[in-house]
């Protein structure tokens, strides 16, 4: 079943304003994304998940031109969030607040015809049963792509497969600080998800701490790999009892922009 955020078309009026957590919140002045632009497309676009915090499209059309620039491709935007943010019915827990966006892995050399757009798949990138990349997919330009992004200071972290952060890792990089904001997760096979610190000056957008220090490379990427066994220590054999989820309860002035 829908929700409520699901079935308002138009952004609220004003200036841009994320609101709450990136998994629990909403976005005021959502600014919308052109569909085509230097560098870039907008794929399913029928969804209408292309509206962002003002800084969010900013972010990227600049990262999309610094792409073409580049000689990268043109890239695919996915989802960024709803005209008011919110809460998916299914397919995302975060993109609430206009901070968060998939950008796909998959880069044609030129722009997509209107039909291509409408019927093109994704490109997966890691071979997700055998846990190794896809060698004919993957190239230099994926991973220019991801680090150009994760440079940014706006960029407060970058989800992809831990496959993919893997790969990244093996690459040799004049500078690496930029690896410890790319963070693994499962199901980012086929393209990266960037997310963004909130706007400064923002008093409604909820922060989230930093990554750990350092690369990321180490035993927290290899922890992910189904073959991992960690290490059996005093405080691993206790048992230990789940904790109960808290409910969800939205910032009150979510409301306010729902309906207004």
């Amino acid at each position: 079943m829908a929700t409520p955020w699901e079935k308002v078309k138009n952004p609220s009026q004003g200036d841009s304003s994320s609101i709450g957590s990136y998994a629990n919140g909403c976005l005021a002045g959502g600014e919308r994304l052109p569909l085509q632009g230097d560098g870039y497309q907008v794929i399913r676009s029928e969804r209408g998940r292309y509206y962002g915090n003002s800084e969010m499209i900013v972010f990227l059309q600049q990262l999309m031109k610094q792409s073409r620039q580049l000689k990268i491709g043109n890239v695919l935007v996915g989802d960024i969030a709803m005209p008011r943010g919110g809460r998916f019915s299914s397919g995302h827990a975060s993109h609430q607040t206009g901070l968060d966006a998939d950008i796909w892995l998959r880069i044609p050399e030129q722009p997509l015809s209107p039909q291509a757009l409408k019927t093109i798949s994704a490109l997966p990138m890691v071979d997700v049963k055998n846990y190794k990349i896809i060698d004919k997919n993957w190239s230099s330009k994926q991973a220019q792509l991801i680090q150009l992004a994760a440079s940014d200071d706006r960029v407060a972290r970058i989800f992809v497969h831990p496959v993919i952060k893997q790969q990244l890792c093996k690459a040799k990089w004049k500078d690496r600080n930029w690896l410890s904001k790319v963070r693994p997760w499962f199901g980012h096979y086929y393209h990266f998800h960037v997310r963004l610190n909130c706007p400064a000056g923002s008093t409604t957008c909820e922060t989230q701490a930093p990554p750990p220090a350092g690369d990321g490379c180490g035993t927290e990427l290899a922890s992910w790999s189904p073959n991992y066994k960690a290490p059996v220590t005093s405080e691993s054999v206790k048992a230990v009892k789940p904790k109960p989820k808290p409910v969800k309860v939205l910032p009150p002035m979510c409301a306010i922009v729902l309906k207004s």
